[in-house]
């Protein structure tokens, strides 16, 4: 449906003006630069869905350009899923990158160990993750397609409007299992609320038979 409006209409700047906004939903690119002091973890998390491309970048910044990095200046990179399924492991590199096909939907972690070293060094990480369309590689795709630029636009709206397809199903999934969680939290705390009620009544009337227990031994009634 979404496509349809976009064809309709004979207003380019519309297009692109459309086909950026639906990038940006359907799509995630994260790029950060962080500190990261020698002996220390740094963790990222990124909700990836099935079946989606992943790619991403990583170095240390060097302060002092002309000159190579000192061996100090590394870290050790491991990519998990949720589940705990390795998808990339770098040992004590100063650059790498990694690129897979998301098997597993849920949050992916991406954290960063500095090696120790005394004194203690502050590293500065540059991190870049893209995930869905945004990982994909278009220019490659033109140059194998030997397309124009309006037929790429076309080909990464369509791209877009599938990815958003996607998502849509995949949220109504993770909506569908959080009201499962909420029915079932429920169903736990009524149990529970009405256990403790009984344990209260319980305690209650044992305190009330022990007191009249004493006041007949004692003769006070």
């Amino acid at each position: 449906m979404i496509m349809m409006m976009m064809m309709g209409s004979n207003t380019k700047p519309l297009v692109h003006l459309s086909l950026l906004i639906l990038v940006l939903f359907s799509s995630s690119s994260e790029s950060l630069r962080f500190e990261l002091q020698s002996g220390h973890t740094k963790c990222i998390s990124e909700d990836i869905k099935s079946n989606s491309m992943t790619v991403g970048k990583y170095q240390i910044v060097n302060s002092n350009e002309g000159q190579p990095l000192p061996d100090s200046h590394r870290v050790t990179v491991r990519v998990t899923s949720s589940y705990g399924n390795n998808y990339h492991y770098g040992d004590r590199v100063q650059t790498g990158h990694f690129a897979f096909a998301a098997v597993e939907a849920g949050d992916y972690m991406t954290c960063f160990w500095a090696v120790d070293h005394n004194p203690v060094e502050t590293l500065t990480v540059d991190f870049d993750w893209k995930t869905g369309v945004a990982a994909k590689d278009w220019s490659n795709v033109a140059k194998k397609g030997q397309v124009d630029v309006m037929e790429l636009e076309l080909k990464k709206l369509q791209d877009t409007v599938s990815s958003i397809h996607e998502e849509m199903f995949y949220l109504r999934e993770r909506e569908e299992e959080m009201q499962e969680l909420n029915r079932t939290t429920n169903s736990r705390m009524f149990w529970l609320s009405l256990l403790s009620l009984f344990v209260c009544l319980s305690v209650a009337g044992m305190q009330l038979w022990h007191l009249k227990t004493f006041f007949e031994k004692k003769k006070l009634i």
